[in-house]
């Protein structure tokens, strides 16, 4: 449920933001296009909502074998996207407001209404589709995936409280601060993630574990115990990892702090 709460909290923002940039263009310039906007994100809420549906329905088509396949593919892409989108935003985040304007200007100058109307939908439906990939993988790497329906309706509630402190001036939180600390969330649970989808791999006979455990340190802090449950959930702990788990996981975060270098060299 936490980890539900925190991605769609997280997303919502996101996407709140980004119609907060559209609403305020569109109102310094003769407020013409709002219909057109609300109507894109109705659009790119429906479109989402399509993914999140056929997701769900490719499931129920498939079993053994190709389930299988299917619901790693779903677990690496959301671990995929998830880095993709935490490095992207690092690198362009200051500059997405001005993106948004010049794309919007472009698109209200060629087709009017409609072309404002694609840009919401266009950017609604993207941050809506990471979010029912995120969520799907997240219930794959839970088992059942309980609470995330609960955990996904108080997220979009903090989302609105979140926009609502932002907006407000309040300075003990700002958009840029947000982003900072979330986006080291989200690499952890990325991370959570990428350990499930591994898990899988070596369960299934696709990976070899070399060394099963490694370790063990459910004496000081067990990963079926509730504590270290909620901490593998979120970061990929395990109390008894092999040694293919480890090096997979050592290599995502050399991975990432090795990007992090070089957006600092170039950025």
């Amino acid at each position: 449920m936490g980890n539900a709460l925190f991605i769609v909290w997280r997303e919502s923002v996101e996407a709140m933001l980004v119609v907060g940039i559209l609403y305020a263009w569109i109102k310094r310039n003769d407020g013409a296009g709002l219909r057109a906007l609300w109507l894109g994100v109705a659009a790119g809420v429906a479109l989402a909502g399509a993914l999140g549906w056929a997701m769900v329905a490719a499931q129920d088509e498939l079993s053994g074998g190709a389930l299988e396949c299917f619901q790693l593919a779903m677990l690496l892409a959301a671990a995929g996207l998830i880095v993709q989108m935490v490095l992207w935003m690092q690198k362009h985040g200051r500059h997405m407001k001005q993106q948004l304007e010049r794309d919007l200007a472009g698109a209200a100058r060629r087709a009017g209404g409609v072309g404002v109307a694609a840009i919401a939908a266009l950017a609604i439906a993207r941050e809506g589709a990471e979010t029912a990939i995120f969520l799907y993988g997240m219930g794959l790497a839970d088992g059942a995936g309980v609470g995330l329906a609960g955990g996904a309706a108080l997220g979009f509630a903090l989302a609105l409280l979140t926009a609502w402190a932002v907006n407000r001036g309040l300075r003990f939180l700002n958009y840029r601060q947000f982003f900072r600390v979330s986006g080291l969330l989200l690499l952890l649970f990325a991370a959570a993630l990428l350990a499930s989808a591994v898990d899988r791999m070596i369960g299934s006979g696709w990976l070899p574990p070399l060394v099963d455990p490694l370790w063990d340190s459910s004496a000081l802090l067990d990963d079926a115990g509730s504590g270290g449950a909620a901490l593998a959930a979120f970061t990929g702990y395990r109390a008894r990892p092999s040694l293919t788990l480890a090096v997979i996981y050592a290599l995502y975060w050399i991975g990432i702090a090795l990007a992090q270098r070089r957006r600092g060299r170039h950025g």
